[in-house]
């Protein structure tokens, strides 16, 4: 299967960091699942803080997909990095409806300590974002 069109714009976003383009590819209505919080966060705007503060917290300059997995709507990217030494393996489950969007984002990370270490990075990303 061909990546799709939708995953192709991700990947350019996420290589770019061209944040703006996050309007366009979410949906209004679009659903956010983190690791951190047990509430899915619903919205464009809730759902581009999250990214937004992940892609800064994760992109040390060692982020990066290692593989994908493609159905018809959906897709799962499988990335690594590291934060201070700390190894980071996680999965985005990306859902998508028939005009392109991003209709659900759920991300899980992995090992434990991965998470213990991306929490307080990520509370501080979104803090600093709120402020601004």
């Amino acid at each position: 299967m061909a990546k799709p069109t939708v995953i192709e714009r991700w990947h350019r976003l996420v290589a770019e960091k061209s944040f703006a383009e996050l309007d366009e590819l979410l949906a209004d209505e679009v659903v956010f699942q983190s690791p951190a919080v047990h509430s899915p966060q619903v919205g464009k705007t809730i759902t581009k803080k999250y990214l937004e503060a992940a892609l800064k917290v994760l992109d040390g300059g060692a982020f990066h997909y290692v593989g994908e997995w493609y159905a018809e709507n959906s897709a799962v990217l499988e990335f690594e990095t590291s934060i201070d030494g700390v190894q980071i393996n996680g999965i985005d489950i990306i859902y998508w409806n028939a005009a392109g969007q991003i209709v659900r984002f759920k991300v899980m990370v992995r090992p434990m300590k991965a998470l213990h270490t991306l929490l307080p990075l990520m509370a501080e990303e979104l803090q600093r974002g709120a402020s601004r």
